[in-house]
């Protein structure tokens, strides 16, 4: 599947890969913060942005989305950075297509299966009346009980497509059947360690990247590195953008 894509800059490319409920435009101050350097490329995974919607979303079938893309664009072998799922995919590329991705970075998340899901948002979501006169006013209302977070609402909220015909811009359907896949991690058919440069970028005050994780990290990233972003967390990137940004361009350029 070839996704939808917003690039900026000129250089040696770039790839970013946004998480679950996102779009590429989520990673908008990223992509700016190193477009000085690069050809950045931000993606949209499938079922989410514009990209197309599609059973399965498993990370082999994610990974394999991004080859096909890069691809398309002609880009034999790219940076890699990825975000949480965008970050779970980017190392699925990395341990099945290694000569693509010249080098990682994996923000706040880590090859092994959480127990949290979302759920409960999908359903919620789902269930939100589509009608011709909603408003986003309405809308935060009615998902507030089953989402208490102002700010998770409105990162969710993100997707909704108001007008004469409401609709969501990520597949509810296809991402509540894949959730056990995205929660999960299991190596890809065909993985083998990545000898490149990786670096993992843990929100400091985010629980998503434990030390019990990494061995699992190291037995996958032998040469893995660990960076903490200060008064972050999970959400790094929009939390601390310009910690973020220069971390990437130590590492990366």
């Amino acid at each position: 599947m070839i996704l939808n894509s917003i690039e900026a800059g000129d250089g040696k490319p770039v790839i970013l890969l946004h998480g679950l409920f996102g779009a590429a435009k989520n990673l908008g101050v990223i992509a700016r913060g190193l477009s000085a350097d690069a050809r950045v490329l931000s993606l949209d995974l499938r079922n989410h942005g514009d990209s197309p919607h599609a059973d399965g979303m498993d990370y082999a079938a994610m990974a394999a989305d991004v080859a096909e893309t890069m691809a398309a664009h002609d880009i034999s072998s790219a940076m890699v950075v990825g975000h949480s799922m965008g970050g779970k995919t980017a190392m699925a590329l990395a341990l099945t297509q290694p000569a693509l991705v010249r080098k990682l970075v994996v923000m706040d998340i880590a090859p092994v299966s959480y127990k949290h899901s979302y759920d409960a948002y999908a359903a919620a979501m789902q269930a939100l009346p589509l009608v011709p006169t909603l408003t986003r006013h309405a809308a935060n209302a009615a998902l507030a009980e089953a989402i208490p977070e102002p700010a998770m609402r409105a990162f969710l909220l993100n997707n909704l497509i108001l007008g004469a015909s409401p609709h969501w811009r990520v597949a509810l359907p296809e991402i509540i059947a894949a959730m056990p896949d995205l929660i999960a991690w299991r190596d890809p058919q065909g993985a083998t360690p990545y000898a490149g440069p990786a670096l993992f970028l843990r929100g400091e005050t985010s629980d998503y990247v434990r030390e019990s994780a990494w061995g699992a990290i190291l037995e996958r990233f032998p040469g893995a590195k660990e960076k903490n972003i200060a008064n972050a967390g999970h959400w790094l990137h929009a939390e601390q953008p310009d910690l973020v940004i220069a971390a990437l361009k130590e590492f990366l350029f």
